[in-house]
């Protein structure tokens, strides 16, 4: 993801190896490049990232451009237009909860997971993995994404890249 605008770019970045395309201002102002993409290299390489802030009154709004540009529409609606133009996996990021560590918007992630057909990725709040479970078993996302949890360790925040082993997720994959 980051500076696709036609699908041109989409089939470089494919010929050099790359799996997945991220597609998120684009996907905004040209949904139509998602059904390009779709035909081209498939659903299943296609994911349309959502970026989503909520309103002083509540309301979820869609932003894009790096989460600085404000739209009028709903991360819901946004969904279902991505996935009837042919996106393979949706990425829902809540800004409001973007590296707090507070764990994900589980209200965000269920609301569109319980709208579209195809995977959701929760993205946006992970503190502990604890919030990756909840994300998964609470909102019902196929995957969970996370950045500070892994970089930033203590109670100073230090930088330090770590990984989680799997006996560390073993309680909460029961």
């Amino acid at each position: 993801g980051g500076g696709i605008k036609e699908i041109d770019d989409i089939k470089k970045l494919v010929a050099m190896g790359i799996e997945k395309i991220a597609l998120n201002t684009q996907a905004v102002q040209n949904p139509e490049l998602i059904t390009q993409a779709a035909k081209n290299i498939g659903s299943q390489s296609i994911v349309v990232s959502i970026d989503v802030k909520k309103s002083i009154l509540g309301k979820y709004r869609v932003y894009f451009l790096g989460g600085s540009q404000p739209t009028d529409l709903d991360p819901i609606e946004m969904a279902l237009r991505a996935e009837r133009a042919g996106a393979g996996e949706i990425l829902i990021n809540s800004i409001d909860q973007d590296g707090r560590g507070k764990g994900y918007d589980l209200d965000l992630i269920k609301s569109i997971t319980a709208t579209v057909d195809i995977p959701v990725i929760a993205c946006g709040g992970a503190g502990k993995i604890e919030d990756l479970a909840a994300a998964i078993q609470i909102g019902g996302a196929s995957a969970v994404a996370a950045g500070s949890l892994f970089v930033f360790q203590g109670i100073h925040r230090a930088i330090l890249i770590s990984y989680i082993e799997s006996d560390q997720l073993q309680p909460y994959l029961a």
